[in-house]
């Protein structure tokens, strides 16, 4: 009878399941670039945010203070020509280039505290400039600023709004 023979096994395992030590630290790698990623979008979405509801709120402050001058009493044809609160012309034009209505106020957005604390960042300060464009037809130039700052960052940023006014009749 002839003989099988067989190769002979060794008991040596040549694969384990499992991962290296290498494996697992690119893995970890790999996850805190993701992670650092989604974390540095969620900022600067926050941040975006939170300058846009405050240049909102600038916006508003310049609008008000337009409005403000805007609807000020303006009669230039009565005689004879007053001027003052009360009077034929309640806001008359600003000299040498000098604001006539500065007002200094915080900004209404939501936040943790008093909004209204000497702490509080988040001020604006809105400067309307009246100016006589012409007399024959009396016109009058409004342009609102509300100037204010972004905690964040620091910048300075100014919200702009301009009127032609024609006076009242």
């Amino acid at each position: 009878m002839a003989m099988i023979v067989r190769p002979i096994q060794s008991q040596k395992k040549t694969g384990c399941p499992g991962f290296t030590l290498l494996e697992v630290l690119i893995s970890f790698l790999v996850l805190s670039i993701a992670t650092a990623g989604v974390v540095f979008g969620y900022v600067q979405a926050n941040r975006m945010a939170e300058w846009s509801s405050m240049s909102m709120a600038a916006q508003s402050s310049a609008s008000q203070g337009a409005e403000r001058a805007r609807t000020a009493n303006w009669r230039p044809r009565d005689y004879p020509p007053n001027t003052g609160p009360g009077t034929m012309d309640e806001l008359p034009p600003g000299t040498n280039g000098e604001p006539v209505i500065v007002n200094v106020d915080y900004f209404d957005i939501p936040s943790k505290g008093d909004p209204s604390s000497s702490d509080f960042d988040s001020w604006v300060t809105n400067f309307v400039w009246i100016t006589n464009l012409s007399t024959n037809p009396p016109l009058r130039l409004i342009r609102s600023d509300a100037v204010w700052k972004f905690p964040f960052t620091g910048n300075v940023y100014t919200n702009t709004i301009m009127l032609l006014r024609a006076p009242d009749q």
